[in-house]
């Protein structure tokens, strides 16, 4: 089994990165896939680099598969971040975008209408380590290490993550910055004496889904920052559309529509699939939603028989 960690050329605060991760020790060149994907080998890491965007290119694990015949476990993507703030930032996130309609919307930066990634074990782990790195090296307090709430491409098949540098073509090209992230996969990975960081073993500890919030996950990241916590998806209010039902006497008359329940349903499947074992407990940002939301969201996730845990309910 190898790790794909994937970056493109046609981004700085991919490329960068990358190169510096290349220039640690013990890469070797490997194969160049269809479509002019290139890579490199080092230990059970593999790195692929290609020239479009990073969104674009779906099913880089299955199709280094069929041309390798290495079995795939995960994939890291690198990336820019874009924000309206424009503050610098290091950020991880799992992505989907299991809002959107099948056949109706078109995801803005790839994906699959309706889907959800199987998240990858280590967000919660490795954004802890990223903020012990970033402290370390004095990128803190400029630079604000965060998570994301789920969103965009590409189709992967793997658990995947995304590690991004933002927020503007100031940063993306950070020597400073990539360093860090090169150093955050050296280490995560596992590629140093060290063991890899954010193992899951699957012997029933707890795991966050995290509902609602605005996109960086305030409330969630005030659990995921404690050590032992684990992250699955984040469902930022975006990405859970809700249609108010329709009152007669002050009493709802009808279901809340829109496609919330869905975004729910498949991203718990895909990080209960990624977390076998685990116990998924959802963690609802009480303050983001209106009282009919939050007992329409409460009711489905009982109906899914899923846990409804407090900050305490997960250490």
């Amino acid at each position: 089994m190898v790790v794909l960690v994937v970056a493109t050329t046609s981004d700085a605060a991919s490329a960068t990165p990358a190169a510096a991760f290349l220039a640690m020790p013990g890469w070797n060149p490997g194969p160049t896939i269809p479509d002019g994907v290139e890579s490199f080998a080092n230990g059970e890491v593999r790195l692929l680099r290609h020239a479009r965007g990073i969104v674009e290119e779906d099913d880089l694990d299955l199709r280094w598969e069929a041309a390798t015949g290495e079995r795939v476990s995960e994939v890291v993507l690198l990336s820019r971040h874009t924000a309206v703030s424009n503050r610098p930032a290091l950020t991880v996130h799992p992505i989907g975008v299991p809002h959107l309609r099948e056949g109706v919307d078109v995801p803005p930066q790839g994906g699959r209408p309706g889907w959800a990634a199987l998240p990858n074990p280590r967000i919660g782990p490795w954004l802890r380590l990223l903020r012990r790195m970033a402290a370390d090296r004095g990128l803190v307090p400029e630079f604000e290490i965060t998570l994301e709430g789920t969103h965009h491409g590409p189709v992967t098949n793997t658990p995947t993550l995304f590690v991004e540098i933002g927020s503007t073509e100031e940063y993306w090209g950070r020597q400073d910055a990539a360093d860090t992230v090169a150093m955050l996969l050296w280490k995560g990975l596992g590629l140093g004496e060290e063991e890899s960081v954010g193992n899951w073993h699957g012997n029933g500890e707890k795991v966050l889904l995290g509902i609602g919030g605005g996109h960086y996950a305030p409330r969630h990241m005030d659990i995921v920052t404690k050590d032992g916590v684990w992250v699955g998806h984040l469902l930022s209010g975006y990405s859970l559309p809700m249609e108010e039902p329709k009152q007669m006497n002050g009493k709802n008359v009808a279901d809340v529509g829109g496609m919330w329940k869905h975004s729910i349903r498949v991203s718990y499947e895909a990080t209960k699939a990624a977390f076998p074992g685990g116990e998924i407990i959802a963690h609802i940002d009480q303050k983001s939603f209106k009282g009919w939301q939050k007992n329409a969201i409460t009711n489905y996730l009982q109906e899914l028989n899923i846990r409804v845990g407090k900050p305490n309910d997960f250490f």
